[in-house]
């Protein structure tokens, strides 16, 4: 019994992997109830590389399958406004609870200048456009910010202070982001966690510098509040 358990997870799990012109409506009805919170971390693990399941409300129970498409048409909307903003690369994940989100990536090259955490007046204007016409109009949904560097040694540093340096502009530049969403009227309690992780977790090889630039980013997750699974469960989310 527990080996069909378990090839139904995998099996579940292609599905979604294989279903690259799914909606997130789709995906919702697939992964939300019986997969679980334990096929949700697996997804949400290999797309989100480990950072989708480290997002998402604390429910406690599974959520039921219907509450499951109801925010997915949620996240379609939410993904395709994102897709307006300039500079912004929209993907499809899951959360820990098994539920849609959707991640934002913003190139640091786009939002600063090398060794800097101010953000430019092109990053201004596509996080001014991502605050009011994304964020702003899904205010049910959380966001956690990640700021990320590449590896590259500071001048005149030790490996270890390298290490914390990059740690800490990340932090800076998640940061920098979080402010300047906030002033355009993104509410506080929106967003529940800002984080810089500076060199770890790359999604690209440090060893060149197309994969250092893309290594140095700073993701947003939107993904559903209890509210809006509350809301969803009931039928009543719009």
């Amino acid at each position: 019994m527990k080996k069909i358990s378990f090839m139904a997870v995998l099996l579940s799990a292609c599905l979604v992997f294989s279903g690259c012109g799914m909606t997130n409506t789709a995906k919702g009805g697939m992964i939300g109830g019986g997969g679980g919170a334990a096929l949700g971390a697996l997804v949400g693990g290999v797309i989100g590389h480990g950072k989708g399941a480290a997002i998402g409300a604390a429910v406690g129970t599974a959520v039921g399958a219907g509450a499951g498409v109801l925010i997915g048409k949620k996240m379609d909307k939410a993904a395709a406004q994102a897709q307006q903003v300039e500079g912004a690369e929209v993907e499809q994940v899951t959360d820990n609870n098994g539920l849609q989100a959707v991640k934002v990536t913003f190139d640091s090259g786009i939002l600063f200048s090398t060794g800097n955490s101010t953000l430019s007046p092109s990053a201004q204007a596509s996080l001014s456009k991502f605050a009011n016409n994304v964020l702003n109009q899904n205010r049910d949904m959380d966001v956690t910010i990640y700021g990320y560097t590449d590896n590259q040694g500071w001048r005149n540093s030790t490996a270890q202070q390298s290490y914390q340096k990059n740690m800490d502009l990340s932090q800076q530049r998640a940061q920098s982001v979080s402010s300047y969403l906030l002033s355009c009227g993104v509410t506080p309690t929106q967003i529940k966690t800002v984080q810089g992780l500076g060199e770890t977790n790359p999604v690209a090889d440090n060893s060149t510098e197309a994969g250092r630039q893309e290594n140095r980013r700073v993701e947003v997750y939107m993904y559903a509040s209890q509210q809006m699974i509350q809301q969803a469960e009931a039928g009543t989310l719009q």
